[in-house]
């Protein structure tokens, strides 16, 4: 496939293309309306679709919990909503490789961002009925993968290979990921708590539909593309090029330990939260989605003093490569975890956990994230041969999928454990993590060429950049 664009248009916002502000605010709708409904997705499932003696009536719902269960064995209705939650934020981490390539050889990026905007605004405003649960979670999967896998490029196209300004514009890019972060949750739990889950949908499905009008009003500003389908030539990969795929392969099963940690934040942490967690404030009771908005606002919080911590390193002579970071980031993660397992110990005089616990469970457990995949990233693209450079970012991404899905299983576990049992279990799993990553990074420097730590973090794809705030 080969793709001739033609330059934007000179007019420039700050130094950078107008169509850098066009993309940025189409990702800052698409991250509201998304994160909005994944703040309050298990919530509304446990508390209202599958809450005892609420009628279900969901088109394919029969189908799909027997096709669920059949793979995991028989679950409650919390159980099957936290395996529902895994499920879909797995396959919205998916898609987006087969939406990208859809776009790159056939439709183009422009009509794929369009596809996949209407996708996901039909599926938000499906969320609005019961029936269509289950089709509106189709649509917003398969219309994130259609958005995301053809939005992002496009930030790219905007500049030459060489130019300065590229890091910086998906730095601007990245920062609306972790501001829709931020806000959505805010918006959607204060609507589901003051007003209904479903106006709560339908609002996601009016973000996103105003990043569509926001999308198509700016396609001026736009690199112009043309598609065109021409026969692929590769170059076989040598020995040296297997071990190194071999050697990044290995590392997703590790990699996936990590993010199993993760997706639980947004998945059983919400009910532990519920559950356990001291919401009042005065006289006001918080919603629990908001922590998820001081979840999307720790990373920027964060960022600085990291930044500065690491140049201070720098310069002091101390270098590390990406897998040992990559296992501090575990450790840090697993760290964090351990003081949601301790929030028994922090109690108030209702026995509930002091606000304190989850609010410095987010910004250590981010650390650890920003240590973690900015660094993974970094490693999956810059060791792998680069004719397979965008396969192994693929391999990679499926430790989200595997991630996802298999938090949706643990997450059953929550209604027969102790909270303090529970969380030590993915603590563990950060952890092991880590140590097995210390275990076999002689093998992989080896295996990649990646022999001596003094290569830099940070490499100059922008997906890297990108990462450091989804």
């Amino acid at each position: 496939m080969t793709k001739t664009m033609s330059s934007p248009q000179t007019n420039s916002v700050f130094g950078h293309p107008r169509g850098l502000v066009v993309l940025a605010g189409t990702e800052l709708w698409d991250r509201i309306s998304f994160s909005g409904m994944q703040a309050i997705l298990v919530l509304y499932m446990v508390e209202q679709l599958f809450a005892p003696g609420h009628p279900i009536h969901i088109i394919g719902f029969s189908w799909i919990k027997a096709a669920i269960e059949g793979i995991f064995g028989e679950l409650s209705a919390q159980g099957l909503a936290t395996q529902i939650f895994g499920l879909y934020v797995g396959f919205s981490y998916l898609t987006p490789l087969f939406g990208g390539l859809v776009g790159d050889r056939w439709i183009g990026r422009r009509p794929g961002v369009i596809l996949g905007a209407l996708l996901m605004t039909a599926g938000h405003f499906c969320m609005a009925f019961e029936a269509s649960f289950l089709l509106a979670l189709t649509l917003i999967i398969l219309g994130a993968g259609f958005l995301r896998g053809n939005l992002t490029p496009q930030v790219a196209e905007l500049y030459a290979p060489s130019d300065g300004r590229r890091a910086t514009a998906f730095q601007i890019y990245a920062s609306m990921v972790a501001i829709g972060a931020f806000i959505s949750p805010l918006i959607t739990g204060w609507l589901s708590q003051a007003y209904d889950w479903h106006v709560a949908f339908t609002f996601a499905g009016f973000g996103m539909l105003v990043g569509l009008i926001w999308y198509i009003a700016g396609q001026r500003f736009l690199s112009q593309e043309k598609v065109a389908v021409v026969p692929a030539s590769s170059v076989p990969l040598n020995r040296r090029e297997w071990r190194a795929v071999m050697a990044l392969t290995a590392m997703v099963p590790l990699c996936t330990l990590f993010w199993v940690a993760q997706a639980q934040v947004w998945n059983t942490y919400n009910l532990w939260v519920r559950d356990h967690v001291a919401l009042k404030v005065g006289n006001m009771t918080l919603p629990v989605p908001w922590l998820q908005a001081f979840d999307g606002l720790s990373p920027l919080l964060a960022l600085p003093v990291l930044l500065l911590w690491w140049k201070k390193r720098e310069q002091a002579g101390i270098k590390v490569d990406e897998i040992v970071r990559m296992a501090v980031g575990c450790f840090i993660f697993g760290a964090a975890v351990i003081l949601l397992a301790a929030g028994g110990l922090m109690l108030n005089d209702q026995s509930k956990v002091l606000l304190i616990v989850p609010l410095a469970f987010h910004l250590l457990s981010n650390v650890g994230w920003l240590y973690f995949a900015p660094s993974a990233n970094s490693l999956f693209t810059g060791a792998a041969p680069k004719g397979a450079r965008g396969t192994m970012v693929g391999v990679y991404t499926l430790s989200y999928f595997f991630g996802s899905v298999i938090s949706g299983r643990l997450g059953s576990l929550y209604e027969h454990w102790s909270p303090a049992h529970f969380w030590l279990l993915h603590a563990a799993l950060a952890g092991s993590a880590g140590v097995a990553l210390l275990l076999i990074a002689p093998w992989v420097r080896r295996a990649t060429g990646l022999a001596k730590p003094d290569h830099p973090i940070v490499s100059d794809e922008p997906g890297i950049l990108l990462e450091a705030a989804v």
